[in-house]
């Protein structure tokens, strides 16, 4: 065996040791009293084509209130093969994906031909800001009231939704920034062509974000495990159907940023086949009416 080999082969060793670092430290997280109630969405984490924990949160969610519109619009997804709505796509959705990485758009033309030949999925290449979001809503073509927003702008998050004002999406996955606990509003300062410098400064808090969403008409229900994410669901659909308070005290997660630094199995590609039947709790939402939590 080359050295060159034997060096990749170590690398796969420890990647899957620290895979099985992060499965155990997961596990016994799960095991505190904290999570055991059945309305708590971090039980249902699962990862498919998302950064973390996403896919099976997203598919509790709507296994909880079902779907309607079955479409979606994600701000930056990136090359589309680690985001919130691939998953989605797979299964029949449509929806638009927003990007302004000209390398991004590339993958993304590459590995979706398919999809964007059969209009089921249309990118849009430009930078969503506070100023153009609706803007950016209304050429994506979809009813006021589709089912998932997801915005990911790893800095202006915050300001873009806060100016969403013609569309009412059912659910809202946002990232926010973990590093401010419960209780502190922060939000970075609004510059429409600013990006991540890689710093702490971007989002906003998940207190911030709690008192936009109550302000918009929706009620924080979740966030990830690994405190990136937090989910967002219209207050005409809550019911009993998840965990109250709706507050960031009840659902914050802090900065567990290790746990998405790997990704079970292979790497992603672009799927060439729709996901057609989902068995257990993670599809079981894909068509059919809601379902009481249990």
């Amino acid at each position: 065996m080359s050295v060159r080999k034997r060096i990749s082969r170590v690398h796969q060793l420890l990647d899957g040791l620290y895979q099985l670092e992060i499965d155990q430290a997961v596990a016994q997280l799960l095991t505190t009293p904290r999570y055991q109630n059945p309305k708590r969405l971090s039980r249902f984490e699962h990862q498919v084509f998302s950064q973390g924990g996403e896919d099976g949160i997203i598919a509790e969610i709507f296994r909880r209130i079902g779907a309607t519109t079955r479409t979606f619009t994600e701000c930056a997804p990136g090359d589309g093969l680690e985001c919130n709505t691939l998953y989605l796509l797979t299964q029949g959705w449509s929806g638009v994906w927003v990007e302004a990485n000209a390398k991004h758009l590339r993958a993304i033309r590459q590995a979706f031909k398919k999809k964007l030949s059969e209009n089921s999925l249309r990118l849009q290449s430009q930078r969503v800001t506070a100023e153009n979001v609706d803007a950016v809503l209304d050429r994506a073509s979809l009813p006021v009231d589709f089912d998932l927003l997801s915005i990911d702008l790893d800095r202006n998050d915050y300001w873009v939704w806060s100016k969403i004002d013609r569309y009412r999406p059912r659910v809202v996955v946002i990232e926010y920034n973990a590093i401010f606990p419960p209780g502190c509003h922060w939000v970075v300062d609004y510059r429409p062509q600013a990006v991540w410098d890689k710093t702490s400064n971007f989002g906003a808090s998940l207190t911030a974000l709690e008192q936009l969403g109550i302000e918009k008409g929706y009620k924080l229900v979740g966030c990830t495990l690994a405190g990136t994410n937090a989910f967002f669901v219209r207050d005409d659909l809550i019911s009993d159907h998840f965990l109250s308070p709706f507050t960031a005290e009840s659902h914050y997660e802090p900065p567990r940023y290790y746990l998405t630094l790997t990704k079970a199995g292979h790497r992603r590609s672009a799927p060439l086949r729709p996901v057609s039947v989902c068995s257990g709790r993670l599809g079981r939402w894909i068509s059919g009416p809601a379902h009481r939590v249990s």
